[in-house]
């Protein structure tokens, strides 16, 4: 059986990994307070922030608004819907500790998120971009990660083998693309999943309470 290169580097997806998925969770509240399908609205959403170019920091907010109106009856202020979807962006605190604990046993960890400026506003509220090395956000990427070009610019950024670099993300597409690009991959399920996926590719044989402690303590939880 091949030997599994060594991890260097850990980069996580942020909606979805990182914190709950707000995005689809927020739309998901609006579609339902306007009487809507929150299927139709949530895809909708998906495939307009690609269409119009809002994850890769070609139009902000207000053209977003603005395309979903054109097909929904939204009521109220943009800015009252925004929050609705910002606040559904709930850090995983457990996350963030094995982000921590990575970075302690010398792994460079890093976002990668097909986001857009509302990355930064969660930032000022909850300082969570401290915890990561590096944060690549598509909207100042300019590319996302529907393109698996993505992979190979990060990789040189960040001067590391795309085989010792480990991709989380809770979309099968994206991990499929970050694995034809060479990366090793976890597809985020469930917490219970993770942690033993990535207990198993990061730790070894070494006992977990000496490589990620707060592993050792989520695994309790």
């Amino acid at each position: 059986m091949p030997e599994i290169p060594e991890v260097k580097a850990v980069l996580l997806d942020f909606g979805g990994v990182v914190a709950e998925e707000g995005f689809k969770n927020g739309l998901h509240s609006i579609a339902l307070d306007h009487g809507l399908d929150p299927d139709i609205v949530i895809s909708t959403a998906f495939k307009i922030t690609y269409e119009i170019g809002f994850v890769l920091g070609k139009v902000r907010e207000d053209a977003f608004w603005r395309a979903m109106r054109n097909r929904f009856p939204f009521r109220g202020e943009d800015r009252d819907l925004t929050e609705q979807i910002l606040s559904r962006f709930i850090l995983r605190l457990w996350m963030l500790h094995i982000a921590s604990d990575l970075k302690a046993i010398g792994m460079v960890v890093g976002i990668l998120s097909d986001q857009c400026h509302w990355l930064e506003e969660l930032d000022q509220r909850h300082g969570f971009f401290r915890y990561f090395d590096h944060i690549f956000n598509s909207y100042h990427l300019h590319i996302s990660k529907k393109d698996p070009e993505i992979f190979d610019m990060i990789s040189q950024r960040l001067h590391i083998d795309p085989a010792n670099i480990l991709f989380v993300d809770d979309h099968e597409a994206h991990i499929l693309r970050a694995r034809q690009k060479g990366l090793q991959t976890i597809l985020y399920e469930n917490k219970a999943s993770f942690i033993r996926q990535l207990t198993g590719i990061i730790c070894g044989t070494l006992e977990i309470e000496i490589c990620l402690p707060s592993l050792a303590s989520s695994v309790s939880e």
